[in-house]
């Protein structure tokens, strides 16, 4: 019986330290999107929350704790059609940032005894880079082994973001314009994150994940949105959010299309071919600055760009009409710079 004793003792002093001390990320874990999800809050007139979410993510923790998500900002999903393309195009600007990458360093010493603890609230220096801005912030966040395979990383408590800091007050603007809202200008993140144990899945075997995080595909099929050819309220809808997005940028007095216009314009095309049955008007427009005579050739001949471009990408010429309006048709007075800015602009109109 001692001897037995004996034994039993010396197993667990011989196993329990490595039980506590073996580092949890061995051999590395793999993001589960299906199980995982990450989200924000917005807040509309001042009391209205609404939940918006990411459908397409891609991540991992490698051995040292490292940790990286990179996420499809066009797969933005708040469960509203249009209201999806509002939040791409004239919130996020997915045609000039299609990703957003999340890093952290999840140290390996802090959590190493989690299969005796379970779960662990770590305070975590995360460095997110969103609408092309990078910062650094300190985030709250639980860390719990499910099992021997898998791991959960959680916000304890939302992650609160000024869109100041990443540029986004424009596009907010933008977004307050079409809905006719006041939207507070913060965002307030969340994170529910399951990892899997690269080799194991379950009791089944998988094969282990790449070095390097692979960066999300293009999302806009994985949120809700319509496959295929759009309806005519489908297509209206679109040319109306992309005519307010005022994305198509020209140097002053010439009608060159930019490097920045482009990535612009080939979303433009898509949404074009996928209209095939419709004529759509692009409408030049300029502010009132200079000769009428001049602003109404140099409307004309943006338009002509435009349409041009986009019978590049495969859009029937007999379907798009390039007319220049000039100074003829504002949006609002042209008093100030920022007026002048949003008259020069090009729209887009379903014609039948």
């Amino acid at each position: 019986m001692l001897k037995r004793l004996y034994y039993l003792i010396l197993l667990v002093f011989l196993y329990f330290p490595l039980t506590v001390s073996a580092n949890p990320f061995e051999g590395g874990w793999q993001l589960q999107t299906g199980q995982s999800t990450i989200g924000f809050l917005s807040v509309k007139k001042g009391t209205i929350a609404e939940y918006s979410g990411f459908a397409s993510f891609s991540g991992q923790i490698d051995p040292t704790g490292a940790a990286e998500i990179v996420i499809a900002m066009d797969s933005v999903d708040t469960k509203i059609d249009l209201r999806n393309v509002r939040m791409r195009f004239l919130f996020f600007e997915t045609f000039k940032h299609g990703e957003a990458r999340i890093k952290a360093t999840i140290p390996p010493e802090l959590v190493a005894d989690l299969p005796s603890h379970t779960r662990k609230t770590v305070d975590l220096s995360v460095s997110l880079t969103l609408h092309g801005i990078e910062t650094n912030l300190t985030a709250p966040v639980a860390v719990t082994l499910m099992d021997n395979n898998t791991v959960n990383v959680s916000t304890v408590q939302p992650i609160i973001l000024s869109l100041a800091d990443f540029d986004l007050l424009g596009g907010l603007a933008k977004l307050e314009e079409a809905a006719n809202v006041t939207i507070t200008p913060v965002g307030i993140v969340s994170l529910d994150l399951y990892f899997q144990r690269n080799g194991s899945q379950g009791d089944r075997a998988v094969t282990p994940a790449p070095a390097i995080v692979a960066s999300a595909t293009t999302g806009s099929s994985t949120a809700l949105e319509t496959t295929g050819t759009f309806s005519r309220d489908e297509c209206e809808g679109r040319f109306d959010i992309l005519s307010q997005s005022r994305s198509l940028n020209f140097p002053p007095n010439t009608a060159e299309i930019t490097q920045d216009a482009q990535g612009f314009l080939d979303v433009l095309a898509d949404v074009v071919n996928r209209c095939p049955d419709m004529k759509v008007e692009v409408g030049g427009h300029t502010d009132a600055w200079g000769k009428s005579s001049w602003n109404l050739e140099l409307s004309r001949q943006r338009a002509v760009a435009v349409a041009k471009y986009l019978i590049t990408k495969g859009a029937s010429q007999s379907r798009l009409i390039p007319v220049g309006y000039g100074e003829t048709s504002p949006l609002v007075d042209n008093d100030t710079l920022e007026n002048r800015a949003k008259n020069r602009r090009i729209e887009f109109k379903v014609l039948n």
